[in-house]
């Protein structure tokens, strides 16, 4: 499994990266002081699994999970208990605190492959699909990916707007599950209410995306992700 090691602290790094290096399973690709660093190196290296503090200058830790539009897994490491049901919320896989026992560490570690090895299998079999479904009144609509400008989250429902369409798509679904249904490289979280096609964004500016006509907002923790997204594009 290849991974990362997030924390402001050095000392706290080096003992991170020797805890891995006593996992044959894992192998570290990069170890980051702070989240801004962490977002720039997941736009270059494929990642299977974060080791993340929480208390960090700029964007902490739990920001950083928030912007992110699809997660690797995450095992945080803090010194803080008092975070773990945020933690917990975000779908993090484990939450260490400081000082952690190696036995501890590798327990995480465990539970950590083995939810990899799960993703691994659900994603060789989704992989082939350039759709999905979901239920429409009493019928189960197919959903093409390349068909889909932006999705907006109401509580309970979420409304798919596509293309050639002039209704949305509307279905009881919360907008953190379609999140995980959607393509990584194809679609980024820019708001809690809002999902776009990266293909069909026109122009970002600070507050705002636009596809076509169509101006969206942009939420504070999740401008950074996309703008490291327009970044690597830019010329």
């Amino acid at each position: 499994m290849r991974c990362i090691a997030v924390d402001d602290e050095p000392l706290a790094l080096d003992l991170l990266e020797d805890n891995i290096s006593k996992v044959p399973y894992l192998q570290l690709v990069g170890k980051c002081s702070n989240a801004f660093e962490a977002i720039s190196l997941l736009q270059q290296q494929e990642v299977d699994l974060i080791f993340l503090d929480i208390q960090m200058p700029g964007l902490t830790g739990l920001q950083f999970l928030q912007a992110m539009p699809t997660k690797p897994l995450v095992i945080m490491i803090t010194a803080y208990e008092k975070y773990a049901l945020d933690g917990f919320n975000l779908d993090v896989t484990d939450y260490l605190v400081k000082p952690v026992s190696l036995e501890r560490f590798i327990k995480a570690c465990n539970k950590a492959r083995e939810l990899h090895e799960l993703r691994s299998a659900g994603k060789a079999a989704k992989e082939t699909a350039d759709f999905f479904f979901v239920h429409v009144d009493y019928s189960l609509l197919k959903i093409v990916f390349s068909d889909i400008l932006w999705i907006e989250g109401l509580k309970d429902y979420i409304k798919i707007h596509l293309k050639n369409a002039i209704h949305p798509v509307v279905t009881r679904m919360s907008i953190k599950n379609i999140e995980e249904q959607l393509p990584a490289s194809g679609f980024i979280r820019i708001h809690k209410s809002y999902i776009a096609s990266v293909s069909a964004i026109t122009a970002i500016r600070k507050n705002s995306v636009f596809l076509g006509d169509m101006e969206l907002p942009v939420g504070d923790t999740y401008r950074d992700t996309l703008y490291a997204i327009a970044g690597k594009n830019q010329f």
